[in-house]
């Protein structure tokens, strides 16, 4: 019986905590931009958008992982 005496207040304070990040993040408007996240990870930075294939082409070999990738 005693636990609840901590448990509960504990409980109650996580709750208004997590409450009040969720409000403080719809009021710095962190929801506004959801579909910009998904689509700036479809651009290569490495590689301008401006560049043709024979340049992307005539550019020196780095090492390939077996998987097709670029190792860094």
């Amino acid at each position: 019986m005693m636990d609840f005496l901590y448990l509960v207040p504990v409980a109650l304070t996580l709750g208004a905590a997590g409450l009040g990040a969720f409000f403080w993040s719809l009021r710095s408007k962190q929801y506004e931009d959801l579909d910009g996240a998904a689509e700036r990870i479809l651009f290569d930075d490495d590689i301008p958008l401006t560049a043709t294939t024979a340049e992307r082409d005539s550019r020196p070999e780095k090492a390939r992982e077996p998987s097709g990738g670029y190792i860094q």
